[in-house]
């Protein structure tokens, strides 16, 4: 029996449940890190100065701690208090969503003081309502502006979804300990999950190339941005 078949073909079923959660982990973390990122930078823009407190506060004490420590605090610190009892999954995703959202709001923090005041000042002096020129003018340009901001968060959170594994998910680096345990080939099975991770890294860049390319802004605003 050769090396493809002591690692791949015998653990096949490991390989594909490894490849199931990373996947989740990083789709799922990345709209919750969306969804808050959004809300946290309007909050900081936009809100009133114990709104805007809160948001910096929140990106300050993320930003400032290393997810591994989150991850723990989430998942054995709430667990043991009752506070809140998660599974290793639910515990992964809110944890790298929760991370993900503070740097998520600097992006499109940046994304929105790219746009031109005049456009805000235009809109409030015709009348327009501040949530109406955030969701109807503002927002549509600036998902735009933030998409190659986004991509590289989305490739980061592929690469840290490997944390999981101090949780006991079965996440591909996870099953890639489990095979070099079993067959002695660590260097074979290490090797493996990381072509697996490099073609998922290749697939959502080049997913995401395209709608940059798609959704751009007719004068070249984000490829300006990528320089």
């Amino acid at each position: 029996m050769n090396v493809f078949s002591k690692v791949i073909l015998n653990f096949k079923d490991f390989w594909l449940t490894g490849i199931k959660l990373t996947v989740q982990i990083t789709i799922y973390s990345i709209f919750i890190g969306l969804f808050l990122g959004l809300l946290l930078a309007i909050m900081r823009i936009y809100g009133n100065r114990f709104l805007k407190a809160l948001a910096v506060g929140y990106i300050d004490i993320i930003r400032g701690t290393p997810m591994i420590v989150q991850l723990f605090i989430l998942y054995y610190g709430l667990g043991s208090t009752q506070i809140a009892k998660f599974t290793p999954m639910q515990a992964a995703i809110i944890g790298m969503g929760l991370n993900s959202a503070a740097y998520q709001a600097e992006y499109f923090r940046t994304a929105f003081l790219a746009i031109p005041t005049g456009q805000t000042e235009a809109a409030l002096s015709l009348g327009m309502t501040k949530t109406g020129l955030i969701f109807n003018i503002l927002l549509p340009q600036v998902i735009r502006i933030v998409l190659p901001s986004w991509t590289n968060e989305l490739i980061a959170l592929t690469q840290y979804s490997s944390l999981a594994m101090v949780l006991t998910v079965m996440e591909l680096t996870s099953v890639a300990k489990y095979v070099g345990s079993k067959t002695f080939l660590y260097i074979q099975a290490f090797s493996v999950a990381g072509i697996i991770y490099l073609a998922i890294s290749v697939i959502l860049t080049r997913l995401m190339t395209y709608f940059e390319k798609k959704l751009s802004i007719p004068g070249g605003s984000t490829a300006k941005l990528r320089i």
